[in-house]
């Protein structure tokens, strides 16, 4: 016994069993036999000497033991996985591909400039952009689905850079009521009108709207948003870089609320496994930080508040 080992095969049978809820739903996932999915449990409990699961009822249900060995052997099966991705990174040299989650606050010509300047250093890397909003990115980190991430927050057991902050205004079209009140504008004020709202992206939602207000409308991306405001349908908070064109038009307008209308979030970049980024990832991640070092605070403090 002492020279017989639990295969990845095994430790990922259980983990189909316990994930789909049974033997017969783990085979048809793992597109093997029922009865060869029995053999892999069976072999860790024989070779371990403990029961990974207990009949209760009708259903197999998991010891505490099993429980342990579950968690254990997910994260297993995850570093397996990882290390898999970092090997074949390593011998392809730069990345077929390099997926990026950036917040939709982020500006879009600077993150389509740092695009560019990767694709003139490495032409047939494909770039796929998620825009995500707040919970959508961190989503998007946690699933795996990014390499890389401009995020707002970093999640647990992820480690972010400081980015930018950007500064976000209270605005609306000049002719909209609230312009109108020869005051500074209050939040009682905000209140009895329409506020445009962007909704987080992804399939946890869990941040609250910032107001108390008798009218919303709720649209998925900023741009539906800006031109609704920019036709007087509402007010909303912009980041300043994303409205500029609309503030030197004259479309938009910051509401007089003093120095408390301004608002700041703080963006980070984080790679989602920086043992296995690739060189593409990795220098992608240099040019962001880079370009937004050089550039950025070209359109910084641009608005005054004052009317």
């Amino acid at each position: 016994m002492e020279n017989q080992y639990i295969t990845l095969e095994q430790w990922r049978a259980l983990i189909a069993v316990v994930d789909t809820g049974g033997y017969a739903q783990a085979a048809e996932v793992l597109h093997k036999s029922q009865s060869s999915v029995t053999y892999a449990v069976q072999k860790i409990e024989s070779l371990l000497g403990v029961k990974v699961f207990e009949i209760q009822g009708r259903k197999a249900i998991l010891t505490p033991t099993g429980q342990f060995l579950y968690r254990r052997a997910r994260s297993l099966l995850d570093e397996s996985s990882a290390l898999e991705r970092a090997a074949r990174r390593l011998s392809a040299g730069w990345e077929a591909e390099i997926r990026v989650a950036a917040e939709i606050i982020f500006p879009t010509w600077l993150l389509l400039d740092c695009f560019d300047k990767l694709g003139k250093e490495s032409p047939h890397t494909r770039i796929e952009l998620i825009e995500s909003v707040l919970a959508g990115t961190t989503e998007a980190l946690l699933t795996g689905e990014a390499d890389l991430a401009i995020a707002n927050m970093v999640p647990p057991g992820f480690l972010g850079v400081p980015l930018m902050r950007p500064r976000f205004l209270p605005v609306a079209h000049p002719d909209h009521p609230l312009h109108q009140l020869g005051r500074q504008v209050t939040l009682e004020d905000l209140r009895h009108h329409r506020h445009l709202v962007v909704r987080e992206s992804g399939t946890r939602r869990e941040t609250k709207t910032l107001l108390d207000v008798t009218q919303r409308w709720t649209v998925s991306h900023p741009a539906t948003s800006i031109e609704a405001a920019r036709r007087g349908f509402g007010f909303a908070w912009y980041p300043e870089e994303k409205i500029l064109k609309e503030l030197r038009e004259g479309t938009l307008k910051p509401l007089p609320m003093g120095p408390a209308g301004e608002r700041f979030t703080q963006l980070y970049l984080v790679l989602a496994d920086p043992d296995s980024a690739g060189p593409g990832t990795r220098r992608l991640a240099e040019i962001i930080r880079e370009t937004v070092e050089t550039e950025c605070m070209r359109f910084e403090g641009e608005v005054s508040f004052e009317d």
